[in-house]
């Protein structure tokens, strides 16, 4: 029950773009630096190296599968390119009646507020 209750309650979660964390750069950069290291005399530094560039991978694994989750979570992600486009327009053509309107309506006589 309580699972269900933690999955209706992260399905209901919304983040905006600019909550995502998807710092990954930096932890590329320290992968590749690592790499590049040139310890070719000393075992145990390539040994240690080479556990401290796992290390990495695994945090930018873990750091990928948390920004695919954080994607899946974005409003509107379920929807194709197409749907969102003519959601778009449909958006679009509303407020341009919706700004017609008040157009008409600022122009418009004020009602007559007196009741005999």
């Amino acid at each position: 029950m309580e699972s269900e209750e933690q999955n209706q309650e992260t399905i209901k979660t919304v983040i905006n773009v600019e909550d995502l964390n998807i710092e990954i750069l930096p932890i590329i950069y320290e992968i590749i630096k690592s790499i590049e290291k040139d310890n070719h005399h000393d075992n145990t530094a390539k040994t240690r190296d080479s556990q401290d560039c796992s290390l990495k991978v695994l945090e930018l694994q873990k750091r990928l599968d948390q920004a695919r989750a954080e994607i899946r979570m974005l409003p509107g992600i379920e929807y194709s390119k197409e749907q969102q486009l003519n959601h778009l327009d449909a958006l679009k053509t509303q407020l341009q009646l919706k700004q017609a309107l008040l157009q008409k309506y600022r122009y418009m006589y004020p009602f007559d507020s007196h009741k005999p």
